[in-house]
């Protein structure tokens, strides 16, 4: 396996969010899909719903990509509290998990500050203010020549 690519439900604000995360990594979105682009006789899609994110897709370094949606109303809402999951950053230095693990926790809650760990990697781990868990390392022993 190459690449494992987090993909992230949200309640109508996924773009919002993701506006948010492209403001921290950079790069462009490669595709955005809404709802009402994809409306039909077979798939009708009502007014309120037609603005919300299908698909958004944004790449993060070399291989990996950040994926997410939002989950139609008739679907019920997505529990923004529940551990949905933690996404792992693995950054190439000390300043950029620094860098990173500050951007993205901005306006949330840090559950471990970013420090060094006792297993001999840089890392912090909080939850960001869309409800998303993190965990941001840098691991020296992982640079390569």
């Amino acid at each position: 396996m190459r690449t494992i690519n987090p993909w992230i439900n949200f309640n109508g604000n996924a773009e919002e969010a993701f506006t948010f995360y492209k403001s921290v990594f950079g790069g462009e979105f490669t595709k955005i899909v809404r709802f009402g682009d994809l409306a039909s006789d077979e798939f009708p899609v009502p007014e309120n719903e037609a603005n919300k994110i299908m698909h958004i897709a944004l790449p993060i370094g070399k291989h990996n990509v950040l994926i997410a949606n939002d989950v139609p109303e008739f679907m019920g809402p997505v529990n923004e509290n529940e551990n949905r999951s933690k996404i792992a950053v693995s950054a190439e230095s000390r300043e950029e998990a620094e860098r990173i693990f500050s951007g993205l926790s901005a306006g949330g809650d840090v559950e471990g500050p970013i420090d060094d760990s006792p297993w001999g990697t840089y890392a912090g781990m909080f939850r960001d203010k869309y409800g998303i868990e993190w965990i941001v390392e840098f691991d020296p022993e992982l640079l390569t020549d």
